[in-house]
């Protein structure tokens, strides 16, 4: 897949997988919901900055947006099922488990 087919499809798979609105990743990235939307329609390529931005807004890395289907890179077995686990949750739910896993570590110190 090329990659000006392979953006605009990435971006609308995490968010029917984080179930987030195009106005909801504009409010979290700062990039307008035009911008957004010429990304999804093909008619705008977005910069790597711009990727980024999405990236953070969905708690991946840049290498996890392009990684094959399934491929984690870098991760030990265990980090990958945790992983694959954390991108099967809504955004809300991925906040209460990291502020679960902060407590967690907060009492141990």
């Amino acid at each position: 897949m090329v990659l000006e087919e392979y953006v605009p499809e990435r971006l609308e798979e995490l968010c029917r997988q984080g179930e987030i609105s195009r106005y909801r990743l504009s409010s979290l990235t700062g990039i307008s919901q035009s911008a957004l939307s010429d990304i999804v329609k093909g008619e705008n390529m977005p910069t790597l900055s711009t990727i980024e931005k999405i990236c953070n807004a969905f708690g991946i890395t840049i290498s996890q947006f392009f990684a094959d289907d399934g491929v984690l890179p870098d991760l030990s077995e265990a980090q990958k099922e945790l992983l694959c686990l954390w991108n099967g949750l809504k955004l809300e739910e991925q906040a209460m488990v990291k502020t679960f896993m902060e407590s967690i570590k907060n009492k141990r110190e």
